[in-house]
């Protein structure tokens, strides 16, 4: 089994990505970590989580359908960081409560590249269980 140790990143889908990084390094306060331009992904340091925000135009983007308003949702998903991020106790549990899970990938998230898994909640929203940083494999 494992528990839940903080949020790690949530993910928004924007049509504007200059005015949505503008509102939360300026209003809130964060600051940009990291840019994937070719995926059009802008990801932005919350204390210890990041807020990414992806452009309903770019290659993330497009693969979550209608973007922000009455027919579309502009939160792609969240991830919750875990501990252990043992893949076998993990998949077998899920199992168990009748959740498929999808492979395990390396993703980079708030603690740097690690691995990962997506599932959706009966409501169909995308959650991600975050692993540890494999800090040899971090590129930031």
């Amino acid at each position: 089994m494992f528990h839940i140790a903080g949020i790690d990143h949530l993910v928004l889908r924007t049509a504007d990505v200059p005015r949505l990084v503008r509102f939360y390094v300026e209003a809130l306060g964060c600051h940009v970590e990291r840019e994937q331009t070719g995926l059009g992904l802008t990801q932005l340091r919350a204390g210890n989580a990041l807020i990414d925000v992806i452009s309903l135009d770019g290659t993330l983007g497009r693969m979550g359908g209608a973007g922000p308003g009455r027919e579309g949702r502009n939160l792609d998903h969240f991830c919750l960081r875990i501990d252990p991020f043992d893949a076998k106790s993990i998949y077998e549990h899920l199992r168990i409560h009748g959740v498929d899970a999808g492979p395990i990938e390396q993703r980079y998230g708030a603690e740097g590249l690690g691995p990962s898994i997506y599932l959706h909640d009966p409501d169909g929203n995308m959650v991600e269980l975050k692993g540890p940083p494999d800090l040899a494999d971090d590129v930031p």
